[in-house]
């Protein structure tokens, strides 16, 4: 590390971004190394050219407000996790103590990691459409405050019970594919809780590669047995679910109100998702 930004996230993980920001500044100033501390709201006055190595102090919708800045660079990237839910760092074995996480960056090892385009945004973690969407972008703030990511959890039984179905024309592989579904998650991290829950026991960071799930059930019981059987890796596909790999992917439906990395988006039409293999170097311990 030669030159060092820090970008913090005031709001993340009920406002411990501030304490933890502390922390990082201290551990750079020990260490006698240049960095420049700012908020998120002031990326777009940055220039990145001056910085080797970028600490993100904050949760998944942090890291993706950096990607453009850092991605198919040299740049690497460190993540001290304290957002709703950190399932990036996770995936990383990046541990939610702050100095624990300081010890990763310390140690200096490397990963490449995929990232994926969306039509003209990025994402590291994973793209949501439909039951997903509606947990991640309906979730009220205060809920998120009090509870954390288990705030996720009681809007995921709230929605459950009122499922919409809408029909997506997908094009993976050169095949042609329609279907009526809930729910439908492209994933570069698959993980839905720590990494305890996925809903892929095959997908990897590296593997060039999204996993892309899709639930068809409209029924609340059928959808949460279906749903619990796929994230305890009892099944992955048949009747009322499908799931398969591919480098990309194009859906096309009437209007897309979805999210990335736990941010919400709108897509009109037509959403082209692909991977972008090995663009981002970060800190981990994997």
């Amino acid at each position: 590390m030669k030159q060092v930004l820090v970008v913090n996230n005031p709001n993340a993980g009920r406002k411990k971004a501030l304490k933890y920001k502390k922390a990082v500044l201290k551990y750079l100033f020990n260490k006698n190394l240049p960095f420049k501390s700012i908020s998120i709201e002031e990326l777009g006055n940055i220039n990145f050219e001056e910085f080797d190595t970028i600490i993100a102090i904050g949760g998944d919708g942090t890291v993706n407000k950096l990607i453009p800045f850092i991605i198919n660079t040299e740049k690497i990237l460190g993540i001290i996790p304290c957002g709703t839910a950190n399932l990036l760092a996770a995936k990383l074995n990046i541990p939610a103590n702050i100095h624990k996480a300081l010890k990763i960056i310390d140690n200096q090892n490397c990963s490449k990691i995929d990232t994926f385009k969306v039509n003209d945004k990025f994402s590291i973690l994973r793209f949501g459409l439909g039951f997903d969407a509606d947990i991640i972008c309906n979730t009220p703030q205060s809920l998120k405050n009090k509870f954390g990511y288990f705030a996720y959890f009681i809007a995921g039984i709230l929605f459950a019970l009122r499922l919409k179905q809408r029909q997506y024309n997908l094009l993976y592989d050169n095949k042609k594919h329609s279907v009526v579904a809930t729910c439908l998650i492209a994933a570069n991290a698959s993980n839905m809780f720590k990494n305890i829950f996925s809903v892929s026991k095959n997908c990897k960071l590296n593997d060039n590669l999204m996993d892309v799930f899709i639930l068809k059930v409209k029924n609340p019981i059928m959808f949460f047995f279906e749903f619990l059987q796929i994230i305890f890796n009892i099944k992955i596909s048949g009747s009322k679910a499908m799931y398969f790999q591919t480098s990309s992917l194009n859906i096309k439906n009437d209007f897309f109100n979805c999210h990335l990395d736990g941010e919400k988006h709108k897509f009109k039409d037509e959403v082209n998702i692909t991977i972008i293999p090995e663009s981002v170097k970060v800190f981990s311990n994997i």
